[in-house]
This record gives C-alpha cells, structure tokens and sequence, in this order.
C-alpha cells in the first residue's frame, strides 16, 4: 500500500467517524424533547407531575424556614423568666413571651397567665397550647407525605397508558419494526422515571421537615418541663 492510498483510507475513516457520530447525535433526544413530543394523555400527565413538584418543593422551603423560625430561641431566655417571676415582675416576663415569635414563648406566656390557680390546671393549659402549635408547625406535612407516595402511582399510569396507545399502534401498523417498539417505550417510560423523581424529593424533603419539627418539640416540651419546676420551687 502507498503513502498516498494509506492516507486517503485514514481520511475516509475519519469521515465515516464524524457521520455516525452526527447521525447519533441527531437521533438522540434529550428528556425534554422526549415530553414535548409525547402524546396527549402523556402530556397531562407530565402536567400533574410537574404541578406536584412545584407544591412538594413550595412545602419544603416555607415548612423548613418555618421551623427554623420557630427552633430559634434565646438560651437565655428561660433565665429571663425565672429572674422576673422570682422577682414578682411577671408584666416584664409577660412581654418578653410577647416579643418572642416561637411556640415555647407563646406556651410561657399561657402558664404566666394561669400562676395562681393549681398546677394541674396550669400545666393542662400549657399542654393545650402546645397541641395547638404543634397542629401549625405540622401543616401541609400530610400533604407532603402523599405527594411522596401519589407521585410513582401517577408515573405508573402514564407509562401503561402510554404502553397502550403504543401497542394499539402497532396493532394498525403494517410494518412493524423495533425502532416503532422502542420508540413507544421510552415515551412511556419517562413518566414513570419523573414520577419517581417528584417521589424522591417530597420524601427526603419530609424527612428532612420530620426531623426538625422532632427538634422544636423536645425544645417545647424542655421549656414546658422548666417553666412547671420554677412553680414548683419552694420559693413560689
């Protein structure tokens, strides 16, 4: 072989090389063009996927700064309460529940209200306080959980809707080949893929809301502990 036909054979392969490669570019479909060209019935369901993920992800951050918010308590702040109710100023102990935005403030501030009527009644008031808040703090969690569990299901029935309309296709085609099988397929497919992501976000996003709602009522159930022990000092 000559120089001249070695280096034309080299050319000739790189620019096979360079065809294929553009050819497979051109063939393949990123997620969105997937999407945009299902059918009807896949495009709904997108729709409804797409519109969970919004809320799951809108719960998630206004649930999460919630309860930041409301975790968020000066250390000092049952040592305010005790120097003031030693002292006998409880209008000072009184406003400093009041300038605190947390449910520990607002359970202390109900105690401070019941001192002089028997523990049991002020500590049944403290309770039913923190029952209340604890309904707040535990908004939308609900719904966050069935977001986690609803989203595969509405996947799956993208996917054998779209298995359907598939093979009622091929059942009109006269020529049936595996790039029409395949194609069918991976619109399908994709539902159930995003129906699982959606899944994926609402559950780790609640476990993440769980776990800081866990830490706001031990923190509640601590200063509810304090406040009851301060009454119960022989000094009051």
């Amino acid at each position: 072989m000559t120089i001249h036909a070695f280096l034309s054979s080299f050319f000739f392969l790189q620019l096979a090389a360079k065809e294929g490669s553009s050819a497979a570019t051109t063939e393949s479909k990123s997620l969105i063009d997937i999407i945009l060209t299902s059918s009807t019935s896949g495009l709904i369901v997108m729709l409804i996927l797409f519109l969970l993920s919004i809320v799951a992800v809108y719960i998630i951050i206004e649930r999460y700064f919630t309860l930041t918010r409301a975790g968020q308590v000066d250390h000092n702040f049952m040592n305010s309460i005790r120097a003031s109710v030693e002292s006998g100023n409880l209008q000072a102990a009184k406003a400093l529940c009041q300038s605190v935005d947390a449910p520990m403030a607002r359970m202390v501030e109900k105690g401070l209200d019941r001192i002089g009527k028997p523990l049991d009644d002020i500590n049944k008031s403290i309770e039913n306080v923190g029952n209340l808040e604890l309904l707040k703090l535990e908004k939308n969690l609900s719904t966050l959980a069935s977001i986690s569990g609803i989203a595969p299901m509405i996947g799956l029935l993208g996917t054998v809707i779209g298995l359907i309309i598939s093979f009622q296709d091929m059942a009109s085609a006269t020529n049936i080949t595996p790039q029409v099988l395949s194609n069918g397929i991976y619109h399908a497919l994709t539902a159930t893929a995003a129906g699982l992501f959606v899944s994926i976000i609402a559950m780790a996003g609640f476990n993440l809301l769980v776990t800081n709602l866990d830490k706001v009522i031990f923190k509640m159930e601590n200063t509810a502990v304090q406040f009851m022990d301060l009454l119960q000092e022989p000094s009051r």
